[in-house]
């Protein structure tokens, strides 16, 4: 999908959006995601629900909830519509087979429940998004607040047993206080730099008692419209 030259980010985020968008048909229970990307997917959206696109959606954020709502957009929530049929989200990194980390937002957890709630999951991004292998950007945890000490230890341990980097960070606001999420847990971004075995990674840290979820999404992509400078192009998994 060929048009004029997209000279910045924000451009081509914007594009990808559109592109995703062409795919919502009238009907349609739609799962929003966070982020950065998913902001233009919803403007659009709302444009399109201005014009008489008739969709129901669940966010997956708090934020994007109250962006929807402002433009008129129906909104419900899983318990009232808790089978989807597309579930549109960006994406922190997209390595081969639609690999995916997310949670740079910060809404990792609803993220992954909104987006196993629905048959079909399209990623949304720009071309900077994909990546030879997982890693590189900080992988997002979320935890509960009690018991943090011990649960970053076992996080410790767990890095150590996968030749992982020690470098484990509680993530923080810009005015110096913890990070918490929509769900009243905390954030530890984990710099791992590249993730050899990511599967693995996975299931040692859903087994640590106090890891409320990660933000490796394995699996769950069937598709991305990923935007470069002059085309926007459907990515699948091999």
């Amino acid at each position: 999908m060929r048009g004029p030259p997209l000279t910045t980010i924000d451009a081509m985020k914007r594009e990808a959006a559109r592109a995703a968008l062409a795919q919502v048909q009238p009907g349609t229970k739609l799962g929003i995601g966070h982020g950065s990307t998913v902001k233009h997917f919803v403007k659009l959206l709302g444009e399109k629900v201005k014009a008489g696109l008739d969709v129901i959606c669940v966010a997956a954020s708090e934020a994007t909830q109250a962006q929807a709502l402002g433009l008129g957009i129906k909104m419900t929530t899983l318990d009232e519509m808790p089978a989807l049929d597309l579930y549109v989200d960006g994406a922190d990194e997209i390595a081969p087979g639609l690999a995916l980390i997310k949670g740079g937002g910060g809404a990792l957890l609803r993220e992954k429940i909104v987006a196993t709630a629905a048959r079909r999951f399209t990623v949304i991004a720009d071309d900077s998004k994909i990546v030879p292998q997982l890693g590189r950007f900080p992988l997002p945890v979320e935890v509960v607040p009690f018991g943090l000490a011990t649960t970053r230890l076992a996080m410790q341990r767990l890095a150590a047993e996968q030749g992982l980097p020690d470098q484990l960070v509680l993530r923080m606001t810009a005015d110096g206080h913890v990070f918490v999420t929509d769900g009243g847990h905390h954030i530890i971004d984990c710099h791992f730099q590249r993730i050899d075995q990511p599967a693995a990674l996975a299931a040692g840290l859903v087994a640590i008692p106090g890891v409320v979820e990660h933000g490796l999404f394995l699996g769950l992509a069937q598709a991305a419209w990923v935007a470069g400078s002059d085309t926007v192009r459907l990515v699948e998994p091999a």
